[in-house]
């Protein structure tokens, strides 16, 4: 193998940018050319740019969130035809190695490749953390802290004006992000996907806090759960209590990348190009007990991540 490219695809997540600098700065470490090719699979089939890269085409991007290749959805790449025309760009350049840096939807596009004879490894990265086989997935620890800085920040006119806030993170179907900030910020209540909500029982909780004279409470959605607008609704017509609602939204994509996730994408973007290079093929890196190891590429899309209900359970004791 001579020469390798790297991808990202659907959503951005912060360290996706450190990956990138590890595949290519690994590569070219190695003897090997790599390219980057842009906008992710919606590139790779409609001709966007796939530029080589040299070691200062990644300097200086570590530190930034987001990706610098950009990143698309392709639901025309669900398609066989597209996918051969991707592998054939691909193969006429004369790359027959392909790092994919992404979720469940983009291994699933990985897989594909494989198929029609590129050797593809990914690189899980999601702040969803809804990808099974790995510990951690880059930008999640990121995307937490940056929720947990939030509601944080909440907590302050929350207590101020005696109110009750309902904050919407993001997760899609999975309620990990919810869970991770709320435990941290020492949420009052929790809502996610995985685990029927009893709003009446929440609501008695916050009734109960209030005669113990507490001044304020916190409620975290997970946007695959329900709408933080109607949370809040169904919370003032059980309870009397003025309710306010945030939705963080996108901001949670964003920003500097955490130590976390600089290391973690350093890790697997390096870890990445060396199955690469022994011909490894539909693999994903994953972190596990410390360590960096592959795993097949197909068990992050086939399954889903098993969410811990002990840890949900914990929440619900710590947040009396």
């Amino acid at each position: 193998m001579q020469k390798i490219a790297v991808l990202t695809s659907g959503g951005d997540a912060p360290g996706m940018n450190a990956a990138i600098r590890a595949v290519v700065r690994t590569g070219l470490y190695h003897g090997l050319e790599v390219f980057g090719v842009e906008r992710g699979f919606s590139g790779l089939v409609n001709g966007s740019k796939m530029k080589p890269f040299n070691l200062g085409s990644v300097a200086g991007i570590i530190h930034r969130g987001g990706t610098i290749l950009h990143t698309a959805r392709s639901p025309e790449f669900c398609e066989q035809a597209a996918q051969e025309k991707a592998a054939r760009r691909l193969l006429d350049a004369g790359i027959t190695g392909l790092v994919v840096i992404g979720g469940g939807g983009s291994f699933y596009g990985a897989q594909a490749l494989q198929d029609q004879g590129i050797k593809v490894v990914g690189v899980p990265a999601t702040i969803d953390h809804d990808i099974p086989g790995t510990d951690s997935s880059i930008g999640f620890d990121t995307a937490v802290n940056t929720i947990l800085d939030a509601i944080t920040r909440l907590r302050d006119t929350a207590t101020s004006h005696e109110r009750i806030f309902i904050v919407e993170v993001m997760g899609r179907e999975s309620g990990f992000i919810a869970l991770a900030a709320g435990i941290a910020g020492g949420a009052e209540a929790i809502i996610v996907p995985e685990v029927e909500a009893d709003l009446e029982k929440i609501c008695r909780r916050l009734l109960e806090g209030i005669a113990r004279k507490k001044t304020h409470s916190l409620i975290l959605v997970a946007e695959g759960a329900a709408s933080a607008y109607d949370v809040g609704e169904t919370v003032h017509q059980l309870t009397d209590l003025e309710t306010k609602v945030t939705v963080l939204g996108h901001v949670q994509r964003g920003g500097a990348p955490s130590a976390v996730d600089r290391l973690l994408g350093s890790r697997m973007g390096a870890a990445a190009v060396e199955l690469l290079r022994r011909d490894s093929s539909g693999l994903m890196t994953a972190l596990r007990d410390g360590g960096i190891v592959a795993v097949p590429l197909a068990k992050s899309f086939i399954s889903g991540r098993v969410f811990p209900k002990d840890l949900y359970e914990l929440s619900q004791i710590l947040a009396r």
